[in-house]
């Protein structure tokens, strides 16, 4: 008896023929469609990447100016 991962559960209940399709080891037939579709993950998530990088630069550069700022600030008063 085969197990039955999570993810093949997730096929099923998205799709029964599909998830029996892919048991019996038929292939698809959109495969264009599903390298185009991964393509388009990958280029989001390189995105969100990029956008989280950038978030945390930006943080980054705030602080070190909220820094300089109350440095400037404390050398004016003394």
């Amino acid at each position: 008896m085969k197990t039955i991962r999570a993810s093949e559960i997730g096929s099923y209940l998205y799709c029964a023929r599909a998830w029996w399709y892919q048991r019996q080891g038929v292939e698809s037939t959109n495969q264009a469609e599903l390298t185009s579709g991964t393509e388009l993950h990958r280029q989001h998530g390189r995105t969100v990447l990029a956008s989280g990088l950038t978030r945390t630069l930006a943080l980054v550069l705030l602080l070190a100016a909220l820094a300089l700022l109350a440095a400037f600030c404390t050398a004016q008063i003394f």
